[in-house]
């Protein structure tokens, strides 16, 4: 027997709507590249989301077709947000920090058809664009009168000029939840990118998820500043639970200092902040000097990376801010777990309360998490035991796009697929997860993964590199940086300088080692493989340099 409900599909045109006739007047607030404020609505970013599906349908693109976007967060982003994926396109956000090979690599296995851009990343897009012949259409999101008259990309048009012709009605189109919504790559530890592809469905059930009271607990009384960038996994999928409930959104476009951050938090009433705990601590930076406190900020989500007790304390004891410790991925949508107390630990001394709070948190409700060993057998939830953390749920992907790199999924001994993270864990019997340790090589820097395999094949193409091993060093900013440890060919002369200066153009800058350290020998196991464990221990001593 089925039930006699009505059936819906959950479409991501459907957000829009709702924001647009319970939540009009909702306001979306954007600092923008130009420099000024934008202030705009929910029901204006409905509007001109139609306007850009009519410009996609005028394009003749079909359902499917990728749009990409190299953009920060603001309301033609937003718009693109709605327009695109409502229409049945798919939405592909790519992040600007990389390398532009790596761009250009993306945007071709992507297959994109239409790429739209902040005229800040105009450089990126002048060196991949003759290396991009999917892309027919070039959008640079910026007024008529702001288009570079010699930009060198063929058939460039600026956003407000193609929006500008077309209705601001549209008949939002129907069809299955499952069809493709957007999609975002993820850097692996080893070979190309691999893209998450999100759905209709999958996308609502987690704008639904992080909207609930012990996730991020957003509201139509909320006003929200994500930090986050909306090329980062749909900036944590806020823009939709925003959307949903009818939140304020105020978008910090390029200005990510400190003092802009702060300083919009404060003229914008923000409630609610999201962000990885390097912007944080440079916000933090500015207002311990000046003596500055918060007007309405209550809370903020961190995630990204782990953050320091001691920014959790001074928000909390300095700034009377919840600091709500956040896990996830870019597979999984990304929000796996969240950190927030029981009723049982609002008792607690203070300094128990934090053990919990330094913790990645509790599974939200669609996600199921279990730690194995190696043998794939499952651990207690003590607290104490550790293993493999493996996640499954509706919005946790099933494979890459285009099946890159292979099935992620491993099955247990009822045949179920789980999503390896790659972390390793333990949970407790509250069902709180924290990361122990990582089982990839990957570096965490600023919130933003960076591949050891990639900094050590660069340094092996040196000519006189002999063995290069890349570990992660503990940063006060930027939580860790990359180092890479050489072994030098005989007779090789080159120094530390040299070799950083090697880099330069073959990685983004950031991914590039803050040091070189030459040793004789790296430690290696029965097999040859490096034994990064015992060059750590090597390490233990070694300190950063400072500039």
């Amino acid at each position: 027997m089925f039930g006699l409900m009505q059936n819906q599909p959950l479409l991501i045109s459907s957000i829009i709507e709702f924001a647009q006739r319970h939540h009009g007047d909702g306001e979306v607030v954007s600092r923008r590249v130009e420099g000024d404020i934008h202030r705009s609505n929910w029901a204006q970013i409905a509007l001109r989301s139609k306007r850009v599906a009519h410009g996609l349908d005028a394009w003749k693109l079909q359902s499917g077709d990728r749009i990409a976007t190299l953009a920060w967060n603001g309301y033609r982003h937003l718009e693109l947000y709605f327009g695109v994926s409502g229409s049945g396109r798919v939405l592909h956000t790519i992040n600007p920090r990389l390398h532009p090979d790596q761009v250009a690599w993306i945007i071709n296995h992507a297959q994109d058809q239409v790429l739209a851009f902040d005229m800040t990343f105009l450089p990126i897009i002048q060196a991949v664009h003759s290396k991009c012949p999917t892309v027919q259409h070039w959008i640079a999101l910026c007024d008529a009168d702001k288009l570079p008259a010699d930009s060198g990309i063929p058939n460039l048009v600026s956003y407000e000029a193609w929006v500008k012709p077309f209705p601001e009605t549209y008949v939002w189109p129907k069809f299955d939840e499952n069809t493709a919504s957007s999609m975002c790559y993820t850097s692996g530890t080893t070979g190309n990118p691999k893209a998450a592809l999100y759905s209709h469905r999958s996308t609502i059930l987690h704008a639904y998820a992080a909207a609930l009271p012990d996730v991020m607990c957003i509201s139509a009384r909320d006003a929200i500043l994500p930090v986050v960038p909306m090329f980062h996994v749909n900036a944590w999928g806020i823009p939709y639970s925003a959307a949903m409930t009818g939140s304020k959104l105020v978008f910090p476009g390029a200005a990510m200092d400190g003092k802009s951050i702060y300083e919009l938090i404060e003229s914008e009433g923000v409630t609610f902040a999201a962000g990885v705990p390097t912007v944080w601590q440079m916000m933090l930076s500015h207002m311990k000097p000046h003596g500055l406190k918060f007007t309405k900020l209550n809370r903020t989500v961190i995630g990204g990376s782990a953050c320091p007790p001691a920014m959790i304390t001074a928000f909390k004891d300095d700034y009377g801010v919840d600091v709500l410790h956040a896990w996830g991925m870019t597979e999984l949508s990304p929000l796996g777990t969240l950190c927030t107390l029981k009723n049982k630990h609002l008792s607690l001394p203070e300094a128990e309360q934090m053990k919990i709070r330094l913790k990645q948190g509790r599974a939200i409700f669609g996600i199921d998490m279990k730690i194995v060993d190696d043998a794939g057998n499952e651990q207690p939830h003590d607290g104490k035991a550790y293993g493999d953390l493996l996640v499954k749920g509706p919005w946790v992907v099933a494979d890459y796009y285009h099946g890159e790199g292979g099935s992620p999924l491993v099955q247990d001994a009822n045949g179920e697929g789980w999503f390896p993270t790659g972390d390793v864990a333990t949970i407790d019997a509250d069902g709180y997860m924290q990361i122990t340790d990582r089982s990839k090589d990957v570096i965490k820097s600023g919130g933003e993964w960076i591949s050891s395999i990639d900094i050590e094949n660069i340094a092996m193409s040196h000519a006189g590199v002999l063995m290069a091993a890349c570990v992660g060093i503990k940063h006060p900013k930027w939580d860790e940086r990359p180092i890479v440890v050489v072994v030098k060919k005989p007779d090789a002369q080159f120094s530390r300088e040299e070799l950083l200066k090697y880099y330069e153009g073959k990685t983004a800058k950031w991914q590039i080692p803050d040091d070189v350290v030459f040793v004789e020998s790296i430690p290696l196991g029965a097999t040859g493989k490096m034994l990064k464990t015992k060059l750590r221990e090597q390490l233990k001593d070694y300190v950063l340099p400072t500039l």
